[in-house]
């Protein structure tokens, strides 16, 4: 019998996500060796025919960042010299996103530079979900499908049922986003003003919007020191906020993160799988992993029959 023209590749970032991605497109996951030499290089060696095929890699450029990207590098490489006939580089979550401007002199655009090795590497397209700033997507001379988790996240807080509800925008910049949230859940809408003191450490000072007695819901794309939403619920919470859930798309959970939620009045901390969770950041006793694996898995499929993606998040 003839193989599937439709291949799925895993690198070792997040392999249990690529599993899960094959289990919903119901085909097995693309066969590779992926192994390191003695100095630490990588070596990957393709154990599937690729020739002719129409080839996607699921590999986050999470924590460790620099291996996982060089992975994704050689891989797409692999693919190009095994003759695929199209190949996407399926990134859950895309590394050095914040550097996507030069806000100050002698600085790198370090997500412009990233976005053209992908490029070079030979990817012939991109599939994303819910880069730090949108504008990323500019950064590719390829195409660029950008979903969001929105969707995923939304269901899970519909399904806890909660009254009196004010979504909260974490900080200015996240107000667009918390808006949508508000709309979707039948919610108030509130605003946190707050100032970042360094790198690690942010101030929540005032609030816009009515917080006293209600339940809240706080989302944002990632949640990496958790400086920002820990500080946010201390102040919801010293307002007289109920029950306070915390949800992002990306679970970084890097530095004292794991520490500050747990010290924080946060109820659950929601995330889903795009960053595969550490031994200490899987501890957290308050914390929920969802899977975005049928978001992706059905975005592949129409990527592959060269349907509509944007379509997957139209409301009826």
């Amino acid at each position: 019998m003839k193989d599937h023209p439709l291949k799925v590749f895993g690198g070792t970032g997040n392999g249990q996500l690529a599993q899960s991605i094959c289990k919903y497109l119901k085909i097995p996951l693309g066969a590779a060796k992926i192994e390191r030499f003695p100095d630490g290089e990588r070596f990957i060696k393709l154990e599937d025919d690729v020739r002719g095929r129409d080839c996607f890699v699921v590999q986050p450029t999470c924590s460790p960042v620099d291996d996982n990207l060089m992975e994704l590098l050689i891989y797409l490489d692999c693919l190009r010299r095994a003759s695929a006939a199209r190949i996407t580089a399926v990134i859950p979550y895309f590394g050095y996103a914040r550097q996507d401007r030069k806000d100050e002199g002698r600085v790198p655009v370090t997500a412009k530079l990233v976005a053209n090795l992908i490029s070079t590497a030979g990817a012939d397209r991109i599939l994303a979900i819910d880069l730090h700033a949108k504008q990323i997507q500019g950064f590719f001379d390829i195409p660029v499908d950008h979903l969001t988790a929105g969707p995923v996240l939304v269901k899970y807080f519909k399904g806890r049922g909660l009254t009196d509800l004010t979504v909260v925008a974490p900080d200015v910049g996240n107000m667009k986003t918390a808006a949508q949230y508000a709309s979707a859940l039948g919610g108030e809408l509130a605003i946190i003003h707050k100032r970042r003191v360094s790198g690690s450490e942010v101030r929540c000072d005032e609030i816009i919007g009515t917080i006293e007695g209600k339940n809240i819901v706080m989302c944002d794309d990632m949640i990496t020191t958790a400086g920002t939403v820990c500080g946010a619920a201390k102040l919801l919470k010293d307002r007289g906020a109920g029950m306070i859930l915390a949800g992002a798309t990306h679970g970084v959970l890097a530095g004292e993160a794991v520490r500050r939620i747990q010290a924080s009045p946060i109820d659950e901390v929601i995330v889903t799988d795009t960053v595969p969770l550490n031994d200490k950041s899987a501890s957290l006793e308050n914390i929920k992993v969802l899977t975005v694996s049928e978001l992706l898995g059905e975005a592949i499929n129409r990527i592959h029959n060269n349907e509509s993606v944007s379509i997957m998040f139209e409301e009826d």
